[in-house]
């Protein structure tokens, strides 16, 4: 059952955010920012964690016909660049800006923090929001489809790895092709699972 968080009070529109990936040892963060735009498919919206696969593919599809949304990335050289908790924000307010609204509304947040530097909108983080608050659900399914895709497309470019099977995720199978043949430039080069396997070069 969702818990019922009071909103309707804070501007519109309602924006949902959630990210994905940010536990990853490969790939870049995705994020996704979702607007309700009609009542269809709403109460089955749920955490993408606790869909299937198939559950997910097919509620993104209905995300992205029957209402807004946004999605943003940050690059895994931006996540070794400023972090992966600053590149989680930066690929939510790059799904914001993809929105491509003009009204200042109400962003509602899954977490305990804020996006930084979006002054334009209210913010409401909600800790397990992704849980609780069917936009943010909705947004967390938007999220997670869209970076699997991605995954999965890049295991053509990239057949080392498996990606198409974990989607970078530290997984005992990734971990082990990590360690036979090394990193290479789509792993987090700093996270722990993969910067122990950096060759240096010699001088």
């Amino acid at each position: 059952m969702k818990r019922k968080y009071k909103f309707e009070h804070l501007p519109t529109p309602h924006i949902g955010i959630d990210e994905v990936g940010r536990g990853c040892l490969a790939g870049p963060v995705f994020a996704a920012a979702v607007i309700f735009n009609s009542t269809k498919d709403i109460r089955k919206y749920k955490d993408s964690k606790a869909l299937t696969q198939e559950q997910r593919t097919e509620l993104s599809l209905s995300i992205h016909a029957h209402h807004i949304v946004g999605i943003g990335w940050a690059s895994v050289e931006e996540i070794d660049s400023i972090n992966i908790l600053q590149a989680s924000f930066l690929a939510m307010h790059r799904a914001v800006t993809a929105l491509n609204i003009v009204e200042a509304g109400t962003i509602l947040v899954d977490g305990i923090l804020p996006i930084p530097d979006i002054s334009r909108h209210q913010q409401l983080p909600i800790v397990k929001g992704d849980v609780y608050v069917r936009l943010i659900s909705a947004a967390s399914i938007a999220a997670k489809v869209a970076r699997d895709q991605f995954m999965t497309k890049l295991a053509e470019e990239v057949n080392l790895y498996g990606f198409e099977k974990h989607k970078g995720y530290g997984t005992l199978y990734h971990r082990e092709q990590i360690q036979k043949n090394g990193p290479c430039r789509w792993h987090r080069q700093s996270f722990s699972g993969v910067k122990e396997y950096i060759v240096q070069p010699t001088v």
